[in-house]
């Protein structure tokens, strides 16, 4: 048996190193610390810093459960607009249900439009590549299919009866970095 596999005597003092357990409690506590860093406003100020301010639509003009298409940051990328029929993360409006999606699965890039919004389970998809779906009501995870990634979540406010695009929570599929629209 070598050293390494005899537990240590009084003569030959305990290794410094961290076992795996140690290592994982510790790195599961360091992201729950990081991941709760500071308080909604301040994440939501962190995410749409950089975001040119733009409406996209009308209170008036949604009707639950009907999704409309709108371009947000810039001409070039579309995303669809819906008043869910339950409450949604990150949702605006009274009910906080008013939600707006990328329309590019973060899997491989399949589009996917308004048409394939299915208003019964609040889901847009699947993706025609890999059958990907996503719940609008949890910030566009993933619910079946190939995808890893949530759908990016364009952040909303409202003023007066106007839907302003603020920002996005995530990543464009096919950039590196989202463009700002500014």
């Amino acid at each position: 048996m070598t050293d390494l596999h005899r537990p240590p005597t009084e003569a030959q003092p305990k290794r410094a190193c961290m076992n795996r357990r140690d290592f994982l409690v510790l790195g599961g506590a360091s992201v729950t610390v990081l991941a709760t860093f500071g308080t909604d406003a301040f994440a939501q100020q962190l995410v749409s810093s950089s975001y040119a301010r733009k409406v996209v639509g009308n209170v008036s003009d949604l009707e639950q459960g009907v999704a409309i298409a709108f371009n947000y940051p810039d001409d070039e990328i579309e995303n669809i607009l819906v008043m869910l029929n339950e409450e949604a993360g990150a949702g605006v409006g009274e009910a906080r249900n008013i939600v707006a999606f990328n329309t590019v699965c973060p899997h491989m890039g399949g589009y996917m439009d308004a048409s394939v919004f299915k208003p019964k389970h609040s889901v847009l998809g699947p993706c025609p590549l890999h059958l990907s779906t996503f719940d609008l009501t949890k910030h566009g995870m993933v619910v079946s299919g190939h995808s890893t990634a949530s759908l990016p979540q364009i952040s909303l406010e409202l003023d007066g009866d106007d839907i302003v695009a603020t920002g996005v929570m995530g990543l464009f599929y096919g950039f590196n970095r989202n463009p700002s629209g500014a």
